[in-house]
């Protein structure tokens, strides 16, 4: 092995099941962690602005604030990624990240004429959907090799209907975020707030990150394996909410799936922390 194989993933990525996280993952979350906190700072702190600001003028504020949700998110997630140990830990989120990218990329080759080309937050979002496609994966498959083949029998194991749950929402949104992606006609006619051809794929792109993590998690019965995807959401979620409260005069309140979208979110963030509490007395028992 090389001694760049040696200093950027170490002995274990080829040798050893130790679920450590390997150099090259802990260096990628460190460098994306900055670069997340200035999108979510941007598009959540300041809404209106994305014309002067952002790499595409985006309107109403609800959109660039949910997007601005989910980089917050991504924030709190590669921080962790960036200071834990266990790789089993966050391994389950890298492939949803991974489509993610796939999203946002063929969303800015799809619609390359609505980007303000000479605005600096323009090449990072490039360079960002450039590199993190093939990144992203190549991390989460190298970095796989060290979670043991045998899962640790100590762990506490989640509920098969919670897992069952996980992966039966997980296919149902990461096929209709696919469907809508192809034919954004369809969620742009019945979206609670304006969107446009861009902006529905970039928020499909979200939606598919969390189709695919549910999915992903459902694999693996170990309740360590979901402790900070379940933190995640309900950061996530709880910025979404608050968020519809900053931005509810852009909600169309006539339109039938305004509140049900609400309350939905609503919803599965009471549900999410019920079960991290009752997980988390179950593992203390």
């Amino acid at each position: 092995m090389s001694l760049a194989s040696r200093y950027f993933l170490g002995e274990e990525a080829f040798s050893v099941q130790n679920d450590r996280i390997l150099p090259l993952t802990r260096m990628v979350g460190i460098v994306i962690m900055p670069i997340l906190f200035v999108a979510f700072l941007i598009l959540y702190g300041f809404p209106t602005r994305t014309e002067q600001l952002f790499a595409w003028t985006i309107a109403p504020e609800m959109t660039p604030l949910m997007m601005g949700a989910g980089y917050g998110t991504g924030v709190y997630f590669f921080y962790r990624v960036a200071t834990i140990d266990e790789w089993h830990r966050v391994a389950a989120i890298f492939p949803g990240i991974a489509v993610f990218t796939w999203f946002m990329a063929a969303a800015t080759f799809l619609h390359w004429e609505n980007f303000n080309h000479s605005h600096v937050t323009f090449y990072f979002w490039t360079i960002l959907y450039v590199v993190s496609p093939a990144l992203i994966p190549g991390i989460w498959l190298v970095n796989r090799r060290t979670d043991p083949r045998e899962r640790i029998r100590e762990s506490l194991e989640m509920p098969q209907w919670l897992r069952w749950g996980a992966a039966v929402s997980g296919v149902l949104i990461t096929l209709t975020s696919a469907v809508f992606f192809v034919v954004p006609e369809v969620m742009i006619a019945n979206w609670p707030w304006t969107v446009s051809p861009l902006t529905t794929r970039i928020l499909l792109g979200w939606f598919a990150l969390f189709g695919v993590v549910n999915l992903m998690v459902s694999f693996d019965r170990r309740w360590s394996a979901a402790r900070i995807l379940a933190h995640s959401q309900v950061i996530g979620f709880s910025l979404v909410l608050l968020a519809a409260v900053r931005a509810w005069a852009n909600f169309d309140t006539a339109n039938p799936y305004a509140l049900p979208l609400v309350g939905g979110i609503a919803m599965y963030l009471l549900v999410i922390v019920v079960v991290y509490v009752v997980m988390e007395r179950r593992q203390a028992a």
